[in-house]
């Protein structure tokens, strides 16, 4: 086991969720970035880390020479953090979204690819039980071949901050996370969308704070999404409810519950007879970031190949871009990587 050493880059109120793991990771933390050097000393103070603080992150890579950089910035500065860590000889693990545009994004996969260091982006709502759950119940066949998932997800989230000032807030903040998920139950890539963004005349958003998106994915499924972050009551989960449908039955995934489904038990009638589906007996011992950070020390550790690795999240971000694209042209978009 190697004691691995970390930059953290961006002491915002994200990093309140990554200080944590870290420490009970045992992570060195050798230096904490931010341009403003007042906030990173205020949050090792408050987690009791003795390490260095600056706002050059280029100067402090020299110094402190780390096993990977933590991106914890802001979506508009993580092309700039990652490729600066890249090119200095750090694995990084990075906050979603990984850019707030495709050519920043490839940029940073071909920097990657250049340095031969490894870049993952913390695509943080893969790591949940029901999640894995959903996904082995979905891949074992307990509802036939996989036709076609739905996904709803409203909720007023009232932030402040950055939030409010984004172009698409729901599609690259917060969607990607489904987006992602949608990959990873199913297994599949995307191919073409037909998107519309929107902003609710009750919204406090600046930019498009709700969406409708259906996605074509690769083996003729077909993904739904239909979201808003300005929809006040009867909130959906966070990670979205789901209806996955598939030849031979449904699962819903609702409210953060288990699964539950049904599939067909008979061949007559006018609504097939139908029997209840055993919920997937799944355990998943780390979660959300702390799983993500997991993955990367394993990557350190036995160079395994981490699941958000940047060429496969490329393609999740690909859809948000896709669906942005697709609803400025008010038609149907193919999705390139």
């Amino acid at each position: 086991m190697i004691n691995a050493r970390v930059v953290v880059v961006g002491a915002g109120e994200i990093s309140n969720y990554w200080f944590p793991p870290l420490r009970e990771e045992k992570v060195h933390v050798a230096a904490v970035v931010d341009i403003n050097p007042d906030s990173a000393r205020e949050k090792c103070k408050k987690f009791s880390i003795d390490a260095e603080v600056g706002n050059d992150l280029a100067e402090m890579l020299r110094r402190t020479r780390p096993d990977f950089v933590l991106d914890l910035t802001t979506p508009d500065a993580h092309c700039s953090v990652t490729c600066t860590a890249l090119r200095a000889g750090c694995h990084v693990l990075g906050e979603k979204p990984m850019a707030p545009d495709i050519e920043q994004a490839r940029k940073m996969v071909r920097t990657a690819e250049q340095s031969g260091k490894m870049y993952m982006v913390s695509q943080s709502r893969r790591w949940e039980i029901n999640h894995f759950a959903l996904r082995d119940m979905i891949n074992e066949g307990a509802i036939g071949e996989l036709t076609t998932l739905n996904c709803d997800f409203f909720i007023g989230a009232h932030f402040g901050g950055f939030r409010d000032e984004m172009k698409s807030p729901l599609i690259l903040d917060m969607a990607i996370h489904h987006f992602d998920l949608a990959r990873f139950f199913s297994r599949t890539d995307p191919l073409n969308v037909y998107a519309q963004e929107f902003n609710p005349k009750n919204s406090w958003y600046k930019g498009a704070a709700a969406a409708n998106c259906i996605f074509e994915m690769s083996n003729g499924i077909v993904f739904t999404y239909r979201g808003s972050w300005c929809a006040e009551s009867c909130h959906t989960s966070w990670n979205g409810d789901w209806r996955v449908t598939g030849d031979k039955g449904t699962l819903l995934y609702q409210l953060d519950q288990p699964p539950r489904g049904q599939a067909v038990a008979g061949a007559e009638g006018f609504c097939r007879p139908l029997r209840d589906i055993d919920v997937k007996n799944t355990s998943l011992k780390y979660t959300g970031m702390h799983a993500a950070l997991r993955e990367m020390l394993d990557f350190l550790r036995t160079g395994s190949k981490t699941q958000t690795e940047c060429h496969d999240n490329i393609k999740s971000l690909a859809m948000v871009f896709a669906a942005q694209e697709s609803s400025q042209k008010g038609s149907r978009v193919k999705i390139n990587f």
